[in-house]
């Protein structure tokens, strides 16, 4: 027979709960990152023109030399690093603890190469990529979340 399992306190259920929203949260947010990468990604290896709702900038900016590091399209970095913050996401909001590390250190990685390739739009280039300033957005706001992320509950099970 098992033994009785101590009951938690309401205030850990509700922090776990809304870490739980927060983890999901992130993940839909990486989603979102994803479809972006995966979208310049395919454009870049076909060699199709991107649809810029008319700017001539943001094409600019994906046939530059920026754009890739050799044969790999600076797009698919992008699209490594989202699965990996989705995959980290999903797996803390299943309570795996050493997946909010990982988390922290994807989206870390992720704000470096985003403030690098800003300064490459801004300074560089002189030129904007809608698409690049949307996963820009949603890398700020993956690294504010994280930083802002409450602490995890004491649990010594894990």
């Amino acid at each position: 027979m098992a033994a009785p399992q101590a009951k938690q306190p309401a205030s850990t259920l509700r922090s776990s709960r809304i870490q739980t929203i927060v983890y999901m949260f992130v993940a839909l947010l990486a989603l979102t990152g994803l479809a972006d990468a995966l979208y310049l990604t395919i454009m870049h290896v076909t060699g199709q023109s991107v649809l810029c709702g008319g700017s001539i900038s943001c094409s600019q900016v994906l046939a530059s030399k920026y754009s890739h590091v050799g044969p790999i399209p600076t797009a698919a970095f992008g699209l490594a690093g989202y699965f990996t913050v989705f995959s980290c996401a999903t797996f803390s909001a299943f309570g795996w603890v050493r997946a909010r590390f990982w988390l922290a250190v994807a989206v870390g990685l992720m704000l470096i190469g985003t403030l690098w390739l800003l300064f490459v739009q801004a300074f560089l280039l002189h030129q904007y990529c809608r698409y690049c300033l949307l996963s820009a957005a949603i890398t700020f706001l993956l690294a504010g979340i994280v930083v802002a992320m409450p602490a995890a509950p004491a649990n010594p099970a894990q």
